[in-house]
């Protein structure tokens, strides 16, 4: 399963909504916003209706609720609700639930957005040592073996599939970073890494868009990333329930233009996702919509292939399982 927050047009304005891929849709091979999307709220709504509910439509809204963040407050019973509704809608040739709602929406009826279109909050690791001594001049640190270090991003920041990225005028390199991102869906303190698994939602792909030459600088003053990295971060085009993804195994591909610039796996991190949870939560409560990146796979940057983005360049992330994340940055 496949989740997606999209927007629609209503009489009161544009309305988000949670939806999932029709998956006889995706199975022809449409890219991200060309594929049929079930709304689940609706989808609920008309299988609760179907099963004689008095009030289908206020119910699903709690079964389902039609925003992300809310809906992984739910935990595990929001994912079986969305299956189950999921599986209505393949069923049913119903068009509408209750009040009218559409069922499904078809491409050019629907705006996708990130999953998450402003995360509760946003980190980002280094797990992976490849990249890290690729990036680095010198011996990595003691401490990057001690400790799964990170810094903190800007959840304000998140850029929907397909949007232009203007490059902030302050800087001159433009770069990409092909990672993968756990989403935190059940609240948790002081989690031991045994059972950190079940505190994720589910997977999506994250772009760390990277302005090289001001990150550089900054970071000369220990301290950072900041103007480096806040000013586009990249999610989606989907959350995939962790269950239905080998996250170690998929395959991960970073296309310039279309050219394979960069290929690899998480497999090699260093610091699992567990024990990351495990470290961020000592003394610290995680929050469902918080999101953790893995850091960047070998050589999935240009900063280690020493080449970087040209303006107009459209680069497309993708993760077997969940799709593809693209975007055109423009300077």
């Amino acid at each position: 399963m496949k989740l997606a927050t999209f927007e629609v047009d209503t009489p009161v304005g544009p309305v988000e909504r949670i939806g999932a891929v029709d998956e006889s849709t995706e199975s022809n091979g449409a890219p991200a916003g060309e594929a049929t999307l079930v709304d689940l709220t609706a989808a609920s709504g008309a299988a609760l209706e179907a099963e004689g509910e008095p009030a289908p439509a206020d119910l699903a809204r709690t079964h389902v609720p039609p925003e992300m963040i809310a809906f992984l407050e739910r935990g595990d019973r929001a994912i079986a609700d969305a299956r189950e509704a999921l599986e209505y809608a393949a069923e049913t040739d119903a068009e509408r639930g209750p009040g009218g709602a559409k069922l499904r929406y078809e491409p050019g009826e629907y705006r996708l957005c990130a999953p998450l279109p402003r995360p509760n909050s946003m980190r980002d690791c280094m797990a992976i040592e490849e990249h890290v001594q690729n990036s680095m001049d010198g011996e990595i640190a003691d401490v990057w073996y001690d400790l799964p270090v990170y810094y903190k991003g800007n959840a304000d920041s998140v850029v929907a599939p397909g949007e232009t990225i203007q490059w902030p005028d302050y800087s001159e390199i433009m770069d990409y970073e092909l990672e993968i991102a756990a989403v935190i869906g059940m609240r948790g303190r002081d989690i031991p890494a045994e059972e950190a698994e079940d505190h994720i939602a589910g997977y999506t792909v994250f772009n760390d868009f990277s302005a090289r030459d001001i990150q550089g600088e900054e970071m000369e003053g220990r301290l950072g990333p900041a103007k480096g990295k806040d000013f586009a971060n990249g999610l989606g085009p989907y959350v995939v329930p962790r269950e239905d993804i080998d996250v170690l195994s998929a395959p991960m591909t970073a296309r310039i233009d279309g050219e394979v610039w960069s290929e690899g796996t998480v497999d090699e991190m260093y610091h699992s996702f567990a024990e990351i949870i495990e470290h961020i939560s000592q003394s610290e409560t995680l929050h469902p919509g918080d999101v953790i990146g893995s850091g960047t796979v070998g050589e999935g940057c240009g900063l280690e292939l020493e080449q970087w983005l040209e303006d107009g360049d459209t680069v497309a992330l993708e993760i077997e399982g969940i799709g593809t994340l693209e975007h055109t940055v423009v300077n």
